[in-house]
């Protein structure tokens, strides 16, 4: 049976709707026969006198069928739309045969043959699609390797994850577990629901080795119990997306992802307040610089749907630029939304061209995003970073005071306070910027500005998950930089809408700390992640384990735990998760001193004064482990007279001059 299947299953999808055809034309004058046996209470009915019936049937019936669509339809993913198809199909054709019938004036046929006919007919045409559509199921093309699995949810959304996985080969869905006791002991689909408390018989049982969220619309709350609840089980835990991804039509419910940091630490979100989301974007013109990035593209996604007049978005990468803009177009046309949306290729060190933008398309509010963020990128090119970081927002800030922009914001980072880096460094005086700014009169100026500092953002370039993810798919290591290293994390879309209300309390130069929640230590969300794919740690306790973690040392400029405040001081605002921290600030006319130096260091590429006014300007920052610039070590290697620059010969420079200078 199983090669009958098979080759079955091979054939054209032509030659199976003439299968099915043939085979209703052969069913038809059965499932009459059946119905004449019936109401005249005989095995062998008398029936020669009405031959012509048995003809009728099928010819009449088969027309109708394929107008209906009946051969259109795949038999293994049959559903309710085609077994209403065959109800509709089969009345209409037993009342067509029917009324010939009483128009030719055929005598002693009972009428009740055709009710009979109608429903030995449904159970024939139905019973034969639903007949196969089970033995693909039961059987498949490789019923041999499928693997049994748990589905976590007994609700609509779990109800349809089991029936997609009933049409596929791999996979056999062979419980529900569902924590609603009213659920428990029903069933769906013939599959049983059982409570939580079961999950480590059936584990036992069925040899499970996987089991599936599929709860979209609990709480994040809820679903970090749950998680916690299968993180000791031995199954590779994953989870179908979120109901945000599902609504929005991002991801479709059978898409099956990790499960990630949201879902090991996610909190519930805090309704915003809408007149601060409006605040600054509602029937205005809204620039966002570094549009293409993780935060400058959230920030695009929520605005758009906050009705500005206006969203220009300013992007140096054409890649980044491309894709955002596409996506929105995509959701302008969804939501019919009437915005322009215009891209903007440029450089916000490119002064001329970030004035003209400013007031052509006559600005009201800028997010600030764009900066070179990767802390080892930026301290292996620091004169890049410190152009891009400080002069970019320098720059920008500058044409905004100079087009009547009214608002500004900075998109900061944790990292700023107190850097042990060339990037928080960087951070940090853009922040300074915008409070020398700020001393500015009212007169003056009616631009207000502010900064809103956060820490690490989920899914972000170069985030943690991702990478742990990638490297537990290829069987480890799983690399950790140090045992005791620690991040806050934030979802991308929580942080862009608070970025968005943050902006609508700044006036004077005010920094905005968002609430990151718990800090998160690293290596436990390493096991964690690796337990949770179904597999096992391998250590000393644990030598015959999956994966290995990995202790790499801290890299270049990276600090075992950040902060949020340079100070103690800090308030509350109107919104529970954004906090104002009360900071010093330098003059405005300092600050434009140091600029000019600076601007001058950068201009002779003196990486070392660079970095010495760095660390003279920004509270808490020195280069303790010497230059890590690229150029700037080829330079002295060139400088030694050593003309072949290698990986070799430059690493062992630096590690003399890192001794030399730490002494």
């Amino acid at each position: 049976m199983f090669n009958e299947l098979t080759r079955l299953h091979l054939l054209s999808r032509s030659s199976k709707r003439l299968i099915m055809l043939i085979a209703d034309m052969v069913m038809l004058p059965i499932a009459l026969w059946t119905a004449f046996a019936l109401r005249l209470g005989e095995l062998q009915p008398d029936v020669a006198a009405y031959w012509w019936i048995f003809l009728a049937a099928p010819i009449l019936s088969i027309p109708i069928f394929i107008n209906i669509g009946l051969y259109r339809a795949v038999v293994r993913f049959m559903g309710m739309n085609a077994v209403f198809a065959i109800f509709k199909a089969v009345t209409l054709s037993t009342l067509l045969l029917a009324a010939v019938v009483l128009m030719t004036e055929t005598k002693g046929v009972p009428r009740s043959v055709f009710l009979i006919y109608w429903a030995v007919a449904v159970i024939y045409i139905g019973g034969s699609r639903v007949l196969m559509r089970s033995y693909f199921q039961s059987l498949g093309l490789a019923n041999q390797t499928k693997e049994n699995l748990i589905i976590y949810g007994a609700g609509s959304a779990g109800a349809q994850l089991a029936s997609a996985l009933l049409q596929g080969y791999n996979v056999r869905p062979i419980a529900f577990v569902d924590d609603n006791k009213a659920l428990q002991g029903s069933e769906i689909q013939g599959i049983k629901i059982y409570s939580s408390e079961k999950l480590n018989d059936l584990i036992k049982k069925y040899k499970i080795k996987q089991i599936l969220l599929a709860m979209p619309s609990i709480s994040r709350t809820r679903r970090r119990e749950i998680v916690d609840k299968l993180e000791p089980l031995p199954v590779h835990v994953r989870t179908i997306p979120g109901m945000t991804d599902l609504i929005s039509g991002k991801a479709q419910l059978s898409e099956l992802r990790e499960v990630g940091l949201d879902d090991l630490l996610g909190r519930d979100p805090v309704l915003p307040h809408k007149g601060l989301l409006s605040a600054c974007i509602e029937k205005k013109n809204i620039l966002v610089t570094g549009a293409g990035g993780s935060i400058g593209s959230e920030l695009c996604r929520q605005i758009v749907l906050l009705k500005p007049k206006s969203l220009i978005l300013y992007e140096i990468s054409e890649f980044a630029l491309y894709a955002i803009e596409n996506e929105l177009e995509k959701i302008k046309a969804k939501y019919e939304l009437d915005l322009l949306l215009i891209p903007l290729l440029g450089s916000v060190l490119d002064q001329q061209r970030l004035k003209q933008v400013l007031k052509i398309y006559d600005i009201n509010t800028i997010y600030h995003a764009a900066a070179y963020k990767h802390v080892p990128l930026v301290e292996h090119n620091v004169i890049e970073g410190v152009k891009n970081n400080i002069f970019g927002t320098y720059y920008a800030a500058k044409a905004a005071l100079e087009s009547d922009v009214d608002t500004f914001v900075l998109i900061s980072t944790d990292k700023a306070v107190r850097p042990t880096n060339i990037m928080g460094a960087s951070k940090r005086f853009a922040e300074l910027i915008l409070q020398g700014l700020s001393q500015i009169t009212e007169n003056e100026t009616r631009t207000h500005f502010c900064m809103v500092r956060f820490g690490n953002v989920l899914g972000s370039s170069g985030s943690v998950v991702p990478l742990f993810q990638e490297q537990i798919q290829h069987g480890g290591p799983v690399t950790v930089t140090h045992p005791q290293i620690i991040r806050y994390f934030m979802t991308i879309p929580e942080a862009a809408q608070l970025v968005i209300q943050a902006s609508a309390m700044g006036e004077k130069g005010e920094v905005f700390v968002l609430d990151m929640g718990e800090p998160v230590k690293i290596l436990d969300l390493a096991k964690r992640m690796i337990h949770l794919s179904g597999l096992t740690v391998k250590d000393e306790k644990n030598p015959d384990g999956d994966i290995e973690i990995k202790i790499t040392g801290l890299r270049s400029g990276e600090k075992l735990y950040e902060e949020l405040l340079i100070g103690d001081n800090a308030s509350g605002t109107q919104h529970p998760r954004i906090m104002q921290a009360e900071e010093s600030a330098l003059p405005l006319e300092e600050i434009t001193k140091i600029l000019n130096e600076l601007g001058n260091s950068i201009e002779q590429y003196d990486i070392e004064d660079t970095i010495s006014i760095l660390t003279s300007t920004v509270s808490g920052y020195s280069a303790k482990k010497g230059i890590k610039d690229y150029l700037w070590m080829a330079q002295n290697v060139k400088a030694i007279g050593d003309n072949a620059i290698n990986s070799d010969n430059i690493i062992e420079l630096n590690e003399k001059l890192i001794t030399k200078e730490t002494k």
